[in-house]
Parts: C-alpha cells; sequence; structure tokens
C-alpha cells in the first residue's frame, strides 16, 4: 500500500472514530437527561410530607363513625395523622377551634353560627350527616302530640341543638316558642326530671328518646323525620386553616369519603369497629346510626351546590330570632368553603 493510500485510510478511520464517540456522547447524554427527567417526576408525584391534625369530637353517632378511619387506618392510608380531641360539648370544641386549639372540629351548623365571634371566622368545609329520627321530643303519657305542648314544661337546653330540635317542631305545628315554657336543662337532668314527672315533655337524642319513652310510658311526639331537618352537623374549621393546612383537609374529607364507602359496602364491620372502639354493641352502634342520613359524596353535593347551606343558615337565623330567651345572635360570618370538598370529591380514589 502506497503512502497516499495508507494516509487515506487513516483519514477515514479517524472520521468514523470521531463519529462513533459523538454518538455515544449523544447516547449518555440522552441517557443522563431521561434519568434527571424521571428522578424529577418522581419527586413531583412522591407523597406529600402532611401535618398532623387536631380535630375535636363529641358523642354522636354521626362523628363516632369517624373512629372507623382509625381503627381501619384510614387516616394512615391518605397520609394523615390525625388526633381526635373529645370535648364534652359542641361549643366548647368549637370555641377551642376557633381560638386555635384546633385545627378542625365535628360540630352542628347550628353551633357554629352561635359561636363565640373572635379574630378568625368559622369556615363550613363538609356535612357529616343530617338528622333523621335520630331525634326528638318524648311526653309523658296524657301528652299525645306537639300540639299538647301549649302551656306546658318541656326540657331543653337554651341555644344548644335540642333548642332548634324544640324550635323546628313548634314551627311545623304552627305553635309559638313563647307559648312553651323551656326548662333550660340538659339531656342528662332532663331524663331525671322526666322520670320523676317534673317536666311534661323533653327533648332528647337516640337512644336515650327510645328509652324514656319505654321507661315512663311515655309518647315520643315528635322527630326529625318530619321535616326536611335543619339538624345539620359539620366538619367545621376557621379561615387561617383552610389556607395553611388545605392539603391536610382535603385528605381528611377524602378518608370521610372512604368511611361512607366502607358504611355503604361493609357495614357490619364498620359498625363492629366502632362500637368495639366505643365500648358498646355494634347493633346497638347501628340503630343510632340508623337515625342519621350519612355525609357521602352525594350528601355533599346537594348541601354546597344547590345552595342548600345558605339556605338552612337564613332558615336557622330566623328560628333563634323568634326566641330570644337563648340570649344569642346568629354570626353573620360564616363561611361556606366548596373549594376543599369540590377538589375531594373530584380526587377520590384517584
Amino acid at each position: 500500500m502506497t503512502g497516499k493510500a495508507q494516509t487515506g485510510t487513516r483519514q477515514l478511520l479517524r472520521r468514523c472514530w470521531l463519529t462513533l464517540t459523538k454518538w455515544r456522547s449523544l447516547s449518555v447524554l440522552c441517557v443522563l437527561t431521561l434519568a434527571v427527567s424521571l428522578i424529577m417526576n418522581a419527586c413531583s408525584l412522591a407523597p406529600q410530607q402532611l401535618a398532623p391534625l387536631r380535630v375535636g369530637i363529641v358523642s354522636w353517632a354521626g362523628f363516632d363513625i369517624a373512629l372507623y378511619a382509625q381503627e381501619a387506618g384510614l387516616f394512615k392510608q391518605r397520609g394523615l395523622d390525625v388526633q381526635l380531641i373529645r370535648f364534652e360539648n359542641n361549643q366548647d370544641s368549637t370555641r377551642a377551634m376557633l381560638r386555635g386549639n384546633l385545627d378542625a372540629n365535628f360540630t352542628s351548623l347550628w353551633d357554629v353560627m352561635q359561636s363565640d365571634s373572635g379574630n378568625d371566622k368559622p369556615v363550613v368545609l363538609m356535612v357529616t350527616n343530617i338528622s333523621h329520627g335520630a331525634d326528638g321530643i318524648v311526653a309523658q303519657p296524657v301528652i299525645k302530640s306537639v300540639a299538647n305542648l301549649r302551656g306546658k314544661r318541656v326540657g331543653s337546653k337554651l341555644g344548644t341543638v335540642n333548642h332548634l330540635i324544640l324550635l323546628e317542631a313548634l314551627k311545623l305545628h304552627q305553635i309559638k316558642p313563647e307559648e312553651v315554657k323551656i326548662e333550660d336543662v340538659s339531656n342528662e337532668i332532663a331524663v331525671d326530671l322526666m322520670q320523676n314527672k317534673r317536666l311534661d315533655a323533653a327533648v332528647i337524642w337516640q337512644p336515650l328518646l327510645g328509652e324514656m319513652a319505654q321507661n315512663i310510658k311515655g309518647n315520643i311526639i315528635y322527630t326529625t323525620q318530619e321535616v326536611d331537618s335543619l339538624i345539620i352537623d359539620t366538619l367545621a374549621s376557621r379561615s387561617t386553616i383552610t389556607s395553611t393546612k388545605k392539603a391536610e383537609l382535603k385528605q381528611f374529607i377524602m378518608a370521610w369519603f372512604d368511611i361512607m364507602s366502607a358504611v355503604e359496602t361493609k357495614p357490619n364491620e364498620v359498625f363492629q369497629k366502632v362500637g368495639k372502639s366505643l365500648g358498646q354493641k355494634s347493633e346497638a352502634f347501628a340503630k343510632d346510626y340508623a337515625g342519621l342520613k350519612k355525609g357521602d359524596i352525594a350528601m355533599q353535593q346537594q348541601m354546597f351546590k344547590s345552595g342548600r347551606l345558605p339556605e338552612a343558615i337564613a332558615q336557622m337565623a330566623k328560628l333563634l330570632k323568634s326566641d330570644p330567651r337563648a340570649g344569642k345572635i346568629p354570626r353573620q360570618d360564616v363561611e361556606i368553603n366548596t373549594e376543599i370538598v369540590t377538589t375531594a370529591i373530584n380526587e377520590w380514589k384517584l
């Protein structure tokens, strides 16, 4: 081979080598780019670190159903660390929430409307249940109907949900609130007074309602099943929390939908776990819960999208003003947050 030929061969081999090296570099670059892209996407899809949630709760079937989420690990599956803090009544839990001691609480819409004023305003995030027979009025044997309550002594703690139940019943039967003598007593005291025949009637919820009627051989003259009841229970928070813990609240509501789905698909398991947590028979808890319309997705869509919540607030305010004995002025700044519950509905099970 001549020198010229050898030189041409070397040049050809060099070009081939440079081309191969270039393609190798491009391949490595592509692989690195792809790897970085996958890592970044994986990071963006990784579960967000959620802050703990402190949620107030009182003894009520519509709220206690949340215990299933703890027993079955539903909160953990949603990435949540939830502490359910027990209170004796809704007024105390709502006050604690508005003062910053809780992130949210299970409470009635009625109690939200009458909560103490402060630096922050209450926000309704979700409807947990609506009473449908779980609350009512029990009367002594001689009293057969709500119409017989004119001039009678009725046990009902003023300003509480029991007061609202009584006002609903009186309105249904066209009785003015002032025509009834209200004894401002708690459920427990009302039960004692009824047994000693020192009250003509009392507003009580299940299971005490049925037990009292049986014990005194009296009559249940009204239950919330008779009306489109304003006994609406909610998950409420305050405006600052809905901004700083929006992700946590959304996941909490999604966990609630998990509970509602379980009530629909495996009720025996749900009632057994909740009953065990409460120290009662599952059948007893199931009976209490049966008097409620459950707060599933369909309920949220009905209450938040149809305008039912603002309408209910207006109706409650009117009833509260009709009986000033409670000494309460309804709040005008209750916020109804549709964003978080709507997002939770759209993302549930995704």
